[in-house]
């Protein structure tokens, strides 16, 4: 499956995930690898081409990121982005330099060979996006310009080395015909055969998993969310019984959040899961604790304390099974110079040491849209797959301040009818999350000629391409108020409503 993939070399790039996405989208499986990967490395990973990623380094610095020079030499097509234009047009004796004219945004592109196999049907004067402070001055010897802008050479040709360079990024959106171009190269330039897709994907690691656990046992950590559940109906279905599920109800939790767990996991798919009600010790744990950070340290460590608990109680277990998918990946790796390790990710992480298990992570070379495809190919229902994120430590962070069962109880219920409403009224699958935050604020309201004194809550609802940045959503005001009503008057402990119009950033999605 992956002997007709594209390597994507990582100098630090936003869009590199992106760039990924644009390849796999093509029915061409695509992975991202730092700029330091050995040459040996790459060589073992066959791959038909490799696509240099943009960066934030500039090419003269003595400290930015270089690439081995023998990959030019090994016959395989490269198509360098932004920074990789640069750096290829640095290393065969070209000038790069600071830009009198920055230029971010859309830009026309003129194309300057018609017969190039990179703009083969594009038009001329195509709009593509540019995010650059350097570009190329004077061009490398052996190479030939082949688009333009008003203010820069826009893409170059390496004929020796078979390398296409691009100062512009294709993979955003905002390039009209960045799709086509990376298609161009993939197919007429890399020669890459179709040989992705979701179906392949779940036969191939179905049968890994199986010569994998032989006749051993795996642990899974089931938390409800998309990705653990993808991850364990899909061992479910190499492994069935051999595969046991803790799910952990810590108390925080969407309302009737373990029965659905339990009805659609537990029932209708007949996985073994054991479920742990640890509510009282997950509350007594964060009783009088505001900090967030704190409290999710706490929510954390104690969920690690019961998950080995229970883990412990099991016999003949090797295996402990993750649901960590291919942007976890990517975002754990410390990339040395352009970019840095924005997260260490473990879906259970630090767990005992006596507890030695062998990792399994059926899912780590997906994006989540590709997770939800396969969920859907396994049968998992629209409503579970197409989930909206729920934080790790779940209402405890959306709970601002102290943490009680009453508080708890108040947003679950609050939280509940404004999710059913937008699924009621068409409009759950068009915001990419929304939730309720419950805030520590308390105000006078009137009810039925009655003072109260009660909290404010907050309705949040976001949309988002990729969760680093995010909008939000402009809901309309009758289904607002139709919300605004329901909870008022049906939720005991809430009597003021307000909505959140903060977009990312500067404000995050989550309130902590």
């Amino acid at each position: 499956m992956k002997e007709q993939s594209v390597i994507i070399l990582d100098f630090g790039s936003q869009y590199n995930q992106l760039i990924a996405r644009r390849v796999r989208e093509l029915g061409v499986y695509a992975e991202i690898v730092p700029f330091s990967e050995p040459i040996e490395k790459i060589i073992e990973r066959k791959p038909k081409g490799i696509i240099l990623s943009g960066g934030p380094s500039s090419v003269y610095e003595n400290e930015s990121p270089r690439i081995d020079p023998k990959i030019f030499t090994l016959g395989i097509p490269i198509l360098g982005t932004c920074y990789g234009m640069q750096l290829v047009t640095h290393l065969f004796g070209g000038k790069v330099a600071r830009a009198n004219k920055q230029e971010f945004g859309k830009a026309k592109v003129i194309i300057d060979d018609k017969n190039s196999l990179l703009f083969d049907g594009i038009p001329d004067n195509s709009i593509f996006w540019m995010s650059h402070n350097d570009h190329v001055t004077d061009m490398a010897p052996d190479s030939i310009k082949i688009a333009h802008t008003d203010s820069c050479i826009a893409a170059t040709y390496f004929p020796k080395i078979n390398t296409y360079c691009t100062q512009f990024h294709s993979e955003v959106t905002h390039s009209e015909y960045g799709a086509k171009l990376i298609s161009n190269f993939v197919f007429n330039i890399a020669k890459c055969e179709k040989n992705w897709s979701m179906g392949n994907y779940i036969e191939e690691t179905i049968k890994n998993i199986k010569e994998t656990v032989g006749d051993k046992k795996v642990l899974l950590g089931l938390s409800g969310g998309v990705d653990s559940s993808v991850a364990a109906t899909l061992l479910h279905r190499a492994i069935g019984d051999k595969l046991t599920c803790i799910f952990v109800d810590n108390g925080l939790l969407r309302k009737d959040e373990a029965k659905k767990v339990m009805d659609v996991y537990g029932k209708n798919f007949s996985m073994n899961i054991k479920c742990v009600n640890a509510e009282e010790r997950f509350l007594t744990k964060l009783k009088d604790v505001s900090d967030p950070e704190t409290k999710r340290k706490i929510i954390g460590a104690e969920f690690i304390d019961v998950f080995a608990e229970e883990a412990r109680k099991l016999n003949n277990v090797e295996f402990l099974a993750q649901g960590t998918i291919y942007p976890d990946v990517i975002e754990s790796q410390s990339v040395k110079g352009p970019s840095q390790t924005i997260k260490s990710h473990h879906n259970v992480g630090g767990l005992p040491k006596d507890l030695k298990f062998t990792l399994i992570e059926p899912l780590r070379e997906l994006f989540k849209d590709e997770v939800r495809k396969v969920g859907r190919e396994l049968g998992i229902p629209d409503d579970m797959v197409d989930r909206h994120p729920f934080p790790g430590p779940g209402l405890g962070i959306r709970i601002l301040g102290d943490v009680t069962k009453e508080k708890a109880d108040i947003l679950r219920e609050a939280d509940n009818i404004f999710i059913e409403e937008l699924r009621s009224a068409g409009l759950y699958n068009t915001v990419s999350q929304a939730f309720v935050v419950l805030l520590p604020v308390k105000s006078v309201g009137v009810m039925g000629d009655m003072r109260t004194y009660e909290y404010t809550a907050v309705l949040r609802s976001a949309n988002t391409i990729d969760f680093m940045t995010a909008t939000w959503s402009h809901l309309p005001y009758d289904f607002l108020e139709n919300v605004s009503n329901k909870i008022l008057n049906e939720v005991k402990g809430i009597n003021r409503l307000t909505y959140d119009i903060s977009s990312k950033p500067p404000a995050t999605i989550e309130w902590e």
